[in-house]
């Protein structure tokens, strides 16, 4: 599909059910600023996309990093096919018709905003609302908008398989560390399907059949202080930030100090 919009929207997908991924689509072509559709297939591509109005990219197999890899290979092709802003959307999530105009109207109310983040609301798989309040200073995955300020940033959703299940926590501390610019948008606009059964159990609802259990944070925080000293020097490279600190934190130690910056030259 050739360039047609000044946005560009990045779904990674895997093994969504067609019903799943034509919401999604449907959702960024319903969008009253226009936006074009980069879909990345995890392996599994699904041919009737080919005869869809969107970029449809196949990897030959699955990366295993929660979408990560096709999420950040879609991303960099946006940048460099010179769209103004690159959205992203999960292929299980959908937006309101209005979410890139309310993206595009934030960036643009905050001088020189280098990204712009954006709400969500809790729903069931069948669509309906879930009465959840979003976590503090937390960034889901399809409610990062970067504008060209932040373009240069795409690669950094390639971070280790071993941290996937938390990328979009490392992707918001890498952000924060380098102190990008940010704009909010004030409501919500991002449909997120909940599939965490804890949330679920929460507000009084039987988890349906293949819930999740919660991920756990503090395996991984393990995992990360037990690399070595040049091993986790080069997991800050890839990640963009120094998640010793944020780890250590976690897991109530010594060191409670910001995630700090890592020098990309370094």
């Amino acid at each position: 599909m050739m360039k047609a919009a000044r946005y560009a929207i990045v779904t990674p997908y895997y093994q969504e059910t067609r019903e799943t991924l034509e919401r999604c689509v449907t959702s960024v072509r319903r969008q009253t600023v226009k936006a074009d559709h980069i879909l990345v297939s995890d392996g599994f591509p699904q041919d009737w996309l080919d005869g869809e109005a969107v970029n449809h990219l196949r990897l030959g197999r699955c990366h295993a990093d929660f979408g990560n890899t096709p999420r950040g290979l879609g991303a960099m092709l946006a940048a460099a096919e010179r769209y103004e802003a690159i959205g992203f959307l999960d292929a299980d999530n959908w937006y309101d018709d209005d979410h890139v105009a309310a993206c595009v109207e934030a960036g643009a109310g905050v001088p020189d905003a280098d990204a712009v983040i954006a709400r969500r609301r809790f729903v069931r798989r069948d669509g309906s609302v879930m009465n959840v309040a979003d976590e503090p200073d937390h960034v889901d995955t399809s409610c990062f908008w970067l504008r060209e300020g932040a373009f240069h940033l795409a690669h950094f959703w390639l971070m280790p398989a071993e941290l996937a299940a938390i990328c979009d926590r490392i992707y918001y501390a890498m952000i924060k560390a380098r102190q990008v610019k940010l704009a909010h948008v004030p409501k919500a606009t991002v449909n997120y399907t909940c599939h965490y059964e804890a949330l679920y159990r929460a507000i009084g609802d039987e988890p349906p059949p293949g819930a999740k259990p919660n991920v756990d944070v503090a395996q991984l925080c393990r995992w990360l202080i037990g690399l070595s000293e040049r091993r986790r020097r080069l997991v800050a490279l890839q990640c963009g930030v120094d998640l010793v600190p944020m780890a250590l934190a976690a897991l109530g130690q010594s060191g409670r100090t910001p995630p700090q910056r890592v020098r990309d030259e370094a």
